[in-house]
């Protein structure tokens, strides 16, 4: 979680996007807004192949390597959330602190936020002798029957 624009203010919405781009001196090439505009349009994690095919789906001529090298470059700077799982990266848009439901059933990354009681985090820090400056919760589960 320590990102270079870890002591900037959360990106709330595609303009802060960016505006944080911006601030950090990265050129706002075509493909990069491109693929911050498909982001908070689906608010989804998705993985490079999935927006490589959507942006092209919908007419952005956008090859696989702008895609890739476009989103460690988000990523890398905390502008936009990157997920490691087993089976690969997925890109969210979100890079303010925040937890995840992973609905087993459908492979889906839910965005929650949750917020720990204070006794919580300070039994963890007396627990580990680490002081608790964030924290990420995952959450697994399968649909609920309707």
């Amino acid at each position: 979680m320590n990102s270079p624009a870890s002591d900037l203010q959360p990106i709330l919405s595609l303009d802060d996007a960016v505006e944080r781009c911006q601030v950090l001196g990265m050129r706002l090439s075509r493909q990069r807004r491109y693929i911050l505009e498909l982001l908070w349009q689906v608010k989804e994690h998705l993985s490079a192949r999935e927006i490589y095919d959507r942006l092209n789906q919908q007419g952005q001529n956008i090859g696989h390597t702008s895609v890739y090298q476009n989103l460690e470059a988000l990523s890398d700077q905390g502008i936009i959330e990157c997920v490691e799982r087993s089976n690969g990266r997925l890109y969210g848009h979100i890079n303010s602190s925040h937890s995840h439901v992973n609905c087993t059933d459908t492979a889906q990354i839910i965005d929650i936020k949750i917020e720990l009681p204070p006794e919580i985090i300070r039994q963890v820090e007396a627990q580990t002798g680490v002081k608790i400056t964030d924290y990420r919760i995952d959450f697994f589960g399968t649909r609920a029957a309707s």
